[in-house]
């Protein structure tokens, strides 16, 4: 009796296991990735922006973008300013849609097409944070498998 009834619980814990459902399934990573986009949306849309980190390529490159302003249009243009160079590019927050991410990630993606330095910066960059002041970028790169970092701050 005392097996059988041993036997019963391990077959119901088992079951109970399986049919709970996992919190990072999909539906779930969806409404979790519409709200975090709509929130990095809304932040970047408001004000302007700096960039407070950039390290590409085993360089930290930060230096290059110092005194320009980001604007984040509410149409995905993004504008570059630092009072006499104006530079002008895209912008986009988008689900990931790579067969090498998790379902779970969020792309903040960024395309310039000149100058040389505002042009790595073009990237599908993967979300690390964000918050309504700060957004923390990554991105592995394809050939040398290097990784590089963005971080905006609001002015």
């Amino acid at each position: 009796m005392r097996k059988i009834m041993n036997l019963s619980i391990a077959v119901v814990l088992l079951a109970v296991s399986f049919g709970c459902s996992d919190s990072n399934d999909s539906s779930s990573s969806s409404s979790n990735n519409s709200q975090t986009i709509n929130e990095i949306k809304s932040a970047v849309t408001s004000g302007t922006w700096r960039i407070t980190y950039f390290f590409d390529s085993d360089t930290n490159e930060t230096s290059h973008f110092a005194g320009y302003n980001f604007t984040f249009g509410s149409s995905g243009a993004l504008t570059a300013t630092n009072g006499s160079n104006t530079y002008t590019g895209t912008w986009s927050v988008t689900e990931s849609s790579s067969s090498d991410d998790s379902p779970e990630d969020v792309h903040f993606n960024v395309g310039f097409d000149s100058p040389p330095d505002f042009e790595d910066l073009t990237d599908d960059w993967e979300v690390m944070g964000n918050t309504s002041t700060k957004i923390q970028l990554t991105d592995v790169s394809g050939g040398g498998g290097g990784t590089d970092y963005l971080t905006f701050e609001k002015n």
